[in-house]
């Protein structure tokens, strides 16, 4: 299968919406988690990513408090640490999925207890993803909920990727475009390939991304060897540290 340039996948889509890739590094010894967010309405667009140390992550904050109308769906931790996995999601199912981990649980028991966004008529797919590294290699899952597009059930997709190819990796996202309503992203995961390190790709990925809808990113490169963070770029719209 013919691997597609993240960057210009991006730049070929006008509103992906929230966004989960997950890469190995071009050496093979580092691998990337990015996410990234856009607004179109004012709310959507008020957020900026904030750090979470004690937890390994981020959580987004009101970029400007006083006009922060309805927090259900915006305000949430897109990216949490749980030993040597990361979860990664677009919603309050980051919590469900560690909560379940945390228990003995696993991640597909966690998102078999959710459904997609209730934000009618888009019905925003929850993406989610989970990224474990172990003995210098990394697997990850990752999953779709969505609408089904004749009913009100949801339709759960899930995918394992083990054995990744340096320089390899997957993306999902919410939308497959713009549109009143949106379209959901419909299609497995799609095969990307990705930059040379954690400044580069958060470069390039938010300028591949509409000027006027996105709103913030998130790029970690992780040593596969020691799990140590080796550096977390964050790139804000909004905010006092906008970029």
């Amino acid at each position: 299968m013919e691997k597609i340039n993240l960057n210009e996948y991006l730049a070929s889509n006008e509103y992906p919406g929230r966004g989960i890739a997950v890469a190995m590094a071009p050496d093979g010894r580092q691998m990337f988690i990015g996410y990234f967010i856009m607004g179109r309405s004012e709310n959507s667009r008020n957020r900026v990513f904030d750090p979470i140390p004690e937890r390994g992550g981020i959580c987004t904050v009101a970029a400007d408090p006083d006009k922060l109308e309805d927090p259900s769906l915006i305000i949430y931790n897109p990216v949490l640490t749980l030993g040597r996995t990361q979860i990664v999601t677009n919603g309050d199912q980051t919590d469900t999925i560690c909560q379940y981990i945390e228990n003995g649980g696993c991640f597909r028991d966690a998102l078999l207890t959710r459904t997609y966004e209730p934000d009618a008529p888009n019905y925003t797919p929850r993406i989610s993803g989970a990224v474990c590294t172990a003995d210098h290699k990394m697997s990850y899952l990752m999953s779709v909920l969505r609408k089904d597009e004749e009913s009100e059930n949801c339709r759960r997709f899930f995918y394992k990727f083990s054995g990744v190819d340096a320089g390899v990796g997957h993306i999902i996202h919410t939308y497959g475009g713009d549109g009143d309503p949106l379209p959901s992203f419909s299609r497995a995961p799609v095969e990307i390939e990705m930059g040379l390190d954690a400044e580069s790709v958060a470069d390039e990925v938010w300028q591949a991304l509409n000027e006027d809808n996105r709103v913030s990113l998130f790029v970690r490169e992780l040593d596969l060897k020691t799990n140590q963070n080796e550096r977390t770029v964050i790139i804000n719209r909004f905010g006092a540290d906008a970029e």
